[in-house]
């Protein structure tokens, strides 16, 4: 390992660098990588030795085990099994069964990530830990999501988790995370380490032929050099690597100089990935090798056997599994299903099976989907996905084959790789699938579009997968055509009419009895789409009645749209309390992360921006450690309320780019009405105008009547009369009918806008007054600014003051930035002086600190304030240590007596 850490200071620096910050509480991870060869286990194997008073924790990811579910993980973890009876209930629950330890399901596969978490944050409070993971991008996608999880929260422990990354193998989940590269030994140090290796005399065109080949690679000096007599050396003879060859190849090369019996173990243990020294030597008695084969291979300098089994080096495995002929490999895998426990390990054993089968089985087929549906129930869809595509393979019945091939797609899709979803369901022949599974594959072919790019074909798809469906199975039918509906609406004008789509759905009455939650959306969006408004919103208001409804689980962004239509954010923000009240307690991140976003974004109208924003911070710190994509909607619509101009424009600018790139104009629309939302604060109302107008030709339903409110405003101040009242009268069109104060104090609004005398009077002071019992206290504060410009301009200027300062005072308060100028902008045009408003307190708390001191004065502990936002107990307490400073307190005692609210702004009270 020495003569492999030649060169290598910078990388052993950073490494104990990082051990060092552990030591002292600050924890990290680092991402190893580089090719094969170039030392990257080296220098995980120099960690492990440079850390003697750390716990250790030690796995390494395998390229061809098959894909079970927390296989690395549980590799990883399992010296610390002992302590899991310490970790939150639910966080136990989910590793246990994540581990078979406890049959059932995984509530949330992220869950297992908190879980790995909270146990290592467990065992640090002990001694230190140092977690290695050689080959990480073999790992399986549920140890890597968990690991990934974790990492990106161990700053505040005695952690330090090292990943060996091999180029240019993809591991994308890793790519957010500090990395470390380990590039090619420079010419001057690969000439010492040569030297080192080969004591015989060397030419200097030999040498430099030697260093040249191996382009800075220490395992092919290593290895390559030694491998020839120093006769040939000395000669020039034998060149290391020729065209292709990588240092895999070497091994193989190596390996045939072996005797054919020790190729043989070498192969079970490649095959065997536990390094199970019991397991791998009742294989062996079973395939007839003797003892004295591992001598060889430890001769050999192959492998070594004493409580584990152990490689030379990963390409061992690699070389020694490539290099056997199928009919070897089956003769193993044979040997290792015969000794494998099919009561303790039943998943293993049946991975073994099915790749000692010569063909169709439907034995170990039928085998392959109760593990399948074992892995999914662990959290382990992309495993499951494994087990049913080789299902698929050895299914002998056509029809069992095809049913089996559509699940193994849509577990790829749920696992989040939906090109290898189109992929694999590109193989299947549809005029040999009878009308059921035909529609199925139209419905999976429809969300496979959807998910990889919010394309103009996914709507098409998944209303000819609705129409196959209508005579086979109506509710299903039904809910297809609602996802085609809503594709159809993201699409926007970017696709197809949506329209027509509402046609269709219309035309498929739904079954006797009670209307579903889905039936309701479905009948009440086709509706409003063919102009019938006046009836849908009766069906839409039933529809979000009941936030428990299991349809809001997997269609919430539609909730979204329908209490927009409805001007009714209260059934909204019920659904996502639920869903959010709900993630915490189960532990379910997954829906716990748009949740968090969605419900960000329905408190800006209320004028809660510092708590959407910290909605926002928490989703996002989340989307990140999990590898999901962050919810955009809401980040515009703040930064529009903001209100600065530059930093707004170009996120907007930059999202619409992309939206429009993939295909998904309903984000195109909401980057223009964002935008004119910005313009308008910035009094820039051309820009607003321009912006608003493309937003209201984009859009069909949802936010239509915000963007409506935006482009009356817009046009009527860019002297635009005509386009306003137009524009007004679509949006009283939405007002009447919904009927809530909200949408009467909107349309009042803009009413007054184009009307003058008494009238202007009246309708600015009724939006005033619905608005003030609306909630909305964003959308009152633009109200009191416009009747204060319309006042000012009347020549009533003391009356026109107050409503000004009001609407500076709320706007100020909640961060409206461009909209608070423009109110100062109207006070001075009055006289009045206005106080500058100054940036919030250095001192204030932060949204997470302002959360975390509301559940201590609840009088939760640290552990359980922990599990409830996803961090670590410490994180917790680093969290306090700052609400003391800023409070100026010493106890959680103190902070008791405190009158604290996390949804609290702080507004000033409204004097409409």
């Amino acid at each position: 390992m020495g003569a492999m850490l030649q060169g290598r200071g910078r990388e052993t620096k950073e490494i104990a660098d990082l051990l060092g910050a552990a030591r002292t509480g600050r924890g990290g991870t680092l991402v190893v990588r580089g090719p094969a060869g170039i030392g990257k286990t080296a220098l995980l194997d120099w960690a492990l030795g440079a850390a003697p008073d750390f716990r250790l924790l030690r796995a390494t990811g395998i390229e061809f085990e098959m894909e079970l579910a927390f296989a690395g993980l549980h590799q990883l973890l399992a010296p610390l099994l002992d302590r899991l009876p310490r970790l939150p209930g639910p966080q136990r629950e989910a590793l246990e069964t994540a581990f078979g330890r406890l049959d059932g399901a995984v509530s949330d596969r992220l869950l297992v990530g908190m879980a790995v978490l909270t146990l290592l944050s467990e065992a640090a409070e002990e001694q230190p830990v140092l977690c290695v993971v050689d080959d990480a991008q073999w790992l399986e996608q549920a140890t890597m999501q968990a690991l990934v999880f974790a990492a990106r929260r161990i700053a505040a422990e005695r952690v330090v988790l090292l990943l060996g990354l091999r180029d240019p193998v993809q591991a994308p989940e890793l790519d957010r995370l500090p990395t470390l590269s380990v590039g090619p030994l420079p010419d001057s140090e690969a000439r010492e380490l040569l030297a080192g290796a080969v004591h015989a005399p060397l030419d200097n065109q030999v040498r430099d032929r030697i260093i040249g080949e191996a382009r800075g690679n220490p395992l092919a000096l290593l290895e390559l050099a030694p491998a020839k007599n120093p006769a040939e050396l000395a000669g020039g003879f034998g060149l290391l690597l020729h065209g292709d060859d990588t240092i895999e190849d070497l091994y193989r090369r190596r390996l045939t100089e072996v005797p054919a019996e020790t190729r043989r173990l070498l192969l079970a243990a490649a095959a065997e990935p536990l390094g199970d020294p019991v397991l791998l030597w009742r294989a062996a008695e079973q395939l007839g090798i003797r003892v004295t084969a591992a001598a060889e291979a430890e001769k050999a300098g192959l492998l070594e056997i004493d409580a584990r089994v152990h490689f030379r080096h990963p390409l061992v495995r690699s070389a020694v599994y490539r290099l056997a002929s199928p009919e070897e490999r089956r003769t193993v895998h044979r040997a290792l299903a015969e000794v494998t426990d099919a009561r303790l390990d039943p998943d293993r054993q049946a991975w073994h099976r099915a790749q000692a089968a010569y063909g169709p089985d439907e034995d170990v087929a039928a085998e392959l989907v109760r593990s399948a549906g074992r892995a999914r129930a662990r959290g382990g869809v992309a495993a499951a996905a494994a087990f049913l595509e080789r299902s698929m393979v050895l299914t002998p019945d056509a029809n069992d084959r095809l049913e089996r091939l559509l699940a193994a797609a849509e577990a790829k899709l749920e696992a989040g790789i939906p090109d290898k979803a189109a992929e694999l369901l590109g193989t299947a022949d549809d005029t040999a699938m009878n009308p059921l599974l035909c529609a199925r594959a139209e419905v999976l072919r429809g969300r496979i579009a959807f998910a990889v790019q919010r394309g103009a074909d996914a709507p098409s798809l998944l209303l000819r997968a609705a129409q196959r469906l209508e005579p086979l199975a109506i509710c299903l039918a039904r809910e297809t055509h609602l996802d085609a509906l809503y594709a159809a609406i993201s699409v926007g004008t970017l696709g197809e009419d949506a329209q027509a789509f509402a046609a269709s759905a219309r035309a498929v009455a739904p079954p006797p009895g009670a209307l579903r939650t889905v039936d309701l959306l479905l009948d009440g969006l086709a509706l409003v789409l063919t102009g019938e408004r006046r009836k849908a919103v009766p069906m839409l208001r039933q529809a979000v009645s009941d936030p428990t409804d299991d349809v809001w689980a997997v269609r919430p962004h539609i909730a979204s749209l329908v209490s927009l239509e409805l001007w009714d954010l209260q059934p909204y923000r019920a659904v996502l309390k639920h869903q959010i009240d709900s993630a915490r307690a189960t532990g379910a991140i997954t829906s716990l992360i748009p949740a968090l976003g969605t419900l960000a974004g329905a408190s800006l109208p209320t004028g809660k921006c510092r708590s959407a924003e910290g909605l926002l911070d928490e989703s996002d710190e989340l989307a990140a450690a999990t590898g999901n994509i962050p919810l955009v909607y809401p980040r515009l619509h703040l930064a529009a309320l903001r209100g600065d101009g530059a930093q707004a424009t170009k996120l907007i600018n930059t999202t619409i780019d992309d939206a429009t790139a993939r295909g998904e104009g309903l984000l195109v629309a909401y980057g223009n009405f964002t935008m004119a939302l910005l313009r308008n604060g910035l009094t820039d109302y051309v820009g607003a105008y321009d912006a608003a107008r493309l937003a209201v030709d984009q859009l069909q339903f949802g936010f239509l009547g915000l963007a409506l409110r935006e482009l009356v405003e817009a046009a009527a101040y860019a002297g635009r009369p005509e386009e306003a009242a137009a524009a007004l009268a679509r949006l009283r069109e939405h007002t009447l009918v919904a009927g809530t104060d909200w949408a009467l104090g909107i349309g009042s609004s803009c009413s007054a806008l184009l009307a003058d005398g008494e009238a202007a009077d009246h309708y600015h002071r009724n939006a005033l007054h619905h608005l003030s019992d609306s909630g909305c206290d964003a959308d009152l504060a633009r109200a009191g600014l416009l009747y204060g410009e319309w006042l000012r301009r009347e020549g009533r200027r003391l009356e026109a003051r107050r409503y000004l300062r009001a609407a500076h005072e709320l706007l100020s308060a909640m961060g409206a930035a461009g909209y608070a100028s423009r109110a100062a902008h109207e006070l001075r045009a009055t006289g009045e002086r206005v106080r500058s408003t100054s940036p919030e307190a250095q001192n204030e708390l932060t949204p997470q600190e302002l959360h975390v001191a509301h559940l201590v004065a609840k009088g939760k502990t640290s552990k359980e304030i922990a599990a409830e936002l996803f961090v670590s107990p410490r994180t917790i307490d680093a969290h306090l240590r700052h609400i003391f400073r800023k409070l100026d307190i010493t106890s959680r005692r103190q902070l008791r007596g405190m009158s604290l609210s996390e949804s609290d702004d702080r507004l000033p009270t409204s004097p409409y």
